[in-house]
């Protein structure tokens, strides 16, 4: 089965979907996540360059494949995960980066430059953007007794208060409480047996949060009292609601992401594109989404320039080998739709 048929649409259609939509010259259209064209600093990269940035939000990395391909709407830039980067790029959704129109490409941690999920046939298909873990957090309040492990999700006396990212990802989550740790390569009968965990958990579960603002949402109401997070986002934006949140590193690890910049295939926007590309590797990009999602960035000479030493520590700037220490998302090729199935399954149940 090929990747293309693996997402639905073959590459005829495909081919015919992206050419019969035309888009909006000088306006560039974004499929990103929540704070990566936020107004605090895309109003001034629309002043100063002329450039219109329009932003659609995904909740998920599942996200990608089936908004481009609908043929409802064209995107110029996108920003999914590393897991999903490579299926972009097999399915013929993006092109090239010119690196040489990278201003900051040399900047870079070569750890993210290298990857193998943003390159193909000798070429750039990416730009790394941002990057963090994700943990398990919880309300310091709620507990007597500190969580420690991702079974603290399976805990039956928390039913009710238990909130789960709406992501396939939670096939991650659920096979590591199994005990199975190539999460990247689980066989049939190791999905079927993360699917029965969640399914097993589903009545614990208060709601799957979409986005973050959706999760500090449950948090601020007393909905929940545990669930995963993207390291630093959602417990520093509850702190600074006056609630007290932990985050911790489960036992059993916990998973890295990094976010990517993707140039949609056949973009008439290229100027504006790379305009924004370069802006988000400034110190006014970086240092923006670093204080607006509190993650840490590709771009460690920008981030020095505009951070405060503690800041560039907390974020683990001075220590890019702690996203190796994670494990770091992986491409699940043509196993992509098992996992994606398992997590639908889940959520039909």
């Amino acid at each position: 089965m090929t990747i293309a048929r693996t997402a639905g649409i073959s590459t005829a259609i495909l081919a015919t979907l992206l050419s019969s939509v035309a888009h909006a010259e000088g306006t560039l259209n974004l499929l990103t996540w929540e704070g990566y064209a936020d107004p605090s600093y895309v109003t001034q990269f629309e002043q100063e360059t002329g450039c219109k940035v329009n932003a659609t939000y995904v909740g998920s990395n599942d996200d990608f494949a089936p908004k481009l391909m609908a043929g409802g709407g064209v995107f110029d830039l996108i920003t999914p995960s590393l897991d999903t980067t490579k299926l972009m790029i097999d399915l013929d959704l993006v092109e090239p980066v010119d690196t040489a129109q990278i201003a900051a490409w040399g900047d870079l941690y070569p750890t993210l430059t290298s990857l193998d999920a943003i390159q193909k046939d000798g070429q750039i298909y990416g730009v790394p953007y941002t990057w963090g873990g994700i943990v398990l957090m919880y309300r310091t309040d709620a507990f007597t007794t500190p969580p420690e492990s991702i079974a603290d999700l399976w805990n039956p006396d928390l039913k009710g208060k238990v909130s789960i990212w709406d992501d396939k990802s939670s096939i991650y989550l659920a096979a590591r409480k199994n005990g199975d740790m190539n999460i990247y390569s689980l066989s049939d009968e190791q999905i079927a047996a993360a699917q029965q965990a969640l399914v097993e958990q589903k009545p614990l579960v208060r709601k799957y949060w979409a986005t973050a603002g959706e999760l500090v949402d449950l948090y601020k109401s007393g909905e929940i009292v545990i669930s995963n997070t993207w390291a630093g986002n959602q417990a520093s934006i509850l702190k600074r609601a006056g609630i007290d949140m932990t985050e911790f590193v489960p036992k059993e690890g916990a998973e890295g992401w990094v976010d990517i910049w993707m140039v949609v295939k056949d973009t008439p926007n290229l100027d504006c594109a790379y305009k924004y590309l370069n802006m988000q590797l400034s110190p006014l990009g970086q240092c923006a989404i670093a204080n607006i999602n509190t993650a840490s960035v590709a771009n460690p000479v920008a981030a020095k320039s505009c951070m405060s030493p503690e800041q560039f520590v907390e974020l683990h700037q001075d220590d890019p080998g702690y996203l190796e220490r994670l494990m770091v998302w992986q491409s699940l090729g043509d196993r992509y739709e098992a996992y994606a199935n398992a997590w639908n399954a889940v959520k039909a149940q």
